[in-house]
């Protein structure tokens, strides 16, 4: 059983041998989403469906259940799961008095395992800082993103209808909160955005806007080389990006963020992207398996979960954003999950064929090996580090950008993605991003207002 459809769940699922295994997948959406080129999506540089691919697709072999998983217990081999199945309201497809077409309530459902592979990944960490959830965007999913590309409309055509200056000033002041590559490579995207179309649309508007990246460090992609960092962060002013480094934020209001030395700052779109913590299940588990100061499922060097007295609990693995080894801390990133789930899958299969043998005696242990990181910057340059690899091994400006771009689109998964992406980059950048904006209105609740207003 594969808990997850992330790098790491959805690689297992494609690539575990179907037959020397049955593989049971269990994932709340039914897609997997390639996560670098999330930010692109969020502004129009590409459509959601470029950075998708359908779990279906991958599952003839596979039992597939859209769902939560709550709990696990680990004595009798079940996870205990929740349907993530909706109502999907029907007043836009002819169904009267307001009906909806309706997926039946489907209860609870106990599932048993012999192996369980759990990749659930994590979800944002807001540091407890109060307002954050209720006033914030992350930038997890495709729901993330498409909220965001309302948003950034939304605050445009609010500033555009707005009477004074202060108004569109607050409305037009995009903050960015984190420093690393996500919040980078998205203010990089929204700058672009905002540089080559939103000033043919809303040229009147552009002396109102402003972009700002908030971060409690001193500098942008602290995990990078020096000397790229500093050339980010020297770009970014150069065009105008405000950079709040050693920032500390107090707490979010609506519209409003509150610093630590009392400065209120308005807003129009607050993106939030300051770093992972555990998910509902993980936290679940407090008190069944063994975890890491920053709350993730604590393995052995083989993957293979540990319980709260440091004893390894018989074929469960841990892998991804959730997990990682003891005394070894991984980075939570999209390259660990990879090759965590490029090790567990030889391994398993491995174990298969020789089920007399344990783990130990058929593989060598997990070994990161750290390839390097990689950020778009805006302007069509990024920044690219393989120092890991090689010392020299770093570059940036528009060379690194043609690496940056034909790398993540080797990586896409499918030969479908692997000709959209290009499409849509191209379309990008001919005619420029699109602007519609998917916004939910309720038509009845708007006729009846006007019946109201009605002498």
């Amino acid at each position: 059983m594969i808990l997850g459809s992330g790098w790491g769940g959805f690689k297992l699922l494609r690539d575990m041998n179907k037959n020397a295994y049955k593989i049971v997948a269990v994932s709340p959406r039914n897609h997997f989403l390639f996560t670098p080129l999330l930010a692109s999506t969020s502004v129009g540089t590409l459509e959601f469906r470029c950075v998708t691919e359908p779990v279906r697709d991958y599952t003839r072999n596979v039992e597939y259940h859209q769902a939560w998983c709550d709990t696990v217990d680990f004595d009798n081999q079940i996870v205990n799961c929740t349907p993530n199945l909706s109502k999907v309201p029907a007043m836009h497809t002819g169904a009267p008095d307001g009906k909806q077409v309706a997926v039946d309530d489907i209860d609870k459902v106990k599932i048993d395992y012999d192996h369980l592979i759990i990749a659930v990944g994590g979800y944002s960490n807001t540091f407890n800082i109060p307002g954050v959830k209720e006033h914030a965007f992350f930038l997890k999913e495709i729901v993330d993103a498409r909220r965001i590309r309302l948003r950034v409309l939304q605050c445009f055509e609010r500033a555009e209808m707005a009477q004074t200056a202060d108004e569109k000033n607050g409305l037009l002041h995009f903050a960015v909160v984190g420093g690393g590559p996500t919040g980078v490579e998205f203010s990089a995207e929204l700058h672009d955005f905002i540089r080559e179309d939103c000033a043919r649309l809303f040229p009147g508007l552009m002396s109102h806007v402003t972009v700002a990246v908030y971060d409690v460090g001193s500098t942008l992609l602290a995990n990078f080389d020096k000397s790229l960092s500093e050339y980010c962060m020297t770009k970014f002013r150069r065009e105008g990006i405000d950079i709040k480094t050693r920032t500390v934020i107090e707490r979010v209001e609506d519209g409003k963020l509150v610093l630590k030395d009392g400065k209120e700052v308005p807003f129009g779109c607050l993106v939030w992207s300051t770093g992972l913590t555990e998910n509902p299940l993980t936290a679940a588990l407090e008190g069944k398996v063994l975890k890491s100061k920053s709350k993730r499922i604590l393995t052995d060097a083989y993957l293979r979960v540990l319980d709260t007295d440091g004893k390894v609990i018989p074929k469960v693995y841990a892998l991804g954003d959730c997990g990682t080894i003891k005394d070894n801390e991984l980075p939570q990133t999209a390259q660990v999950a990879n090759q965590q789930a490029i090790w567990l899958r030889k391994a398993l299969n491995k174990l298969a064929r020789n089920p007399e043998k344990s783990m130990e005696e058929i593989t060598a242990p997990f070994s990161f090996r750290n390839l390097g990181s990689m950020a778009y910057i805006g302007n069509m340059e990024a920044v690219v580090d393989l120092t890991k690899v090689n010392e020299t091994a770093k570059n940036s400006g528009r060379l690194a950008w043609v690496f940056w771009r034909s790398s993540y689109l080797s990586m896409s998964v499918s030969t479908r993605n692997k000709m959209l992406i290009p499409m849509y980059w191209f379309l990008t950048f001919v005619f420029g991003r699109d602007v519609t904006s998917f916004q939910e209105y309720d038509l009845r609740k708007r006729a009846m207002n006007l019946d109201e207003r009605t002498p």
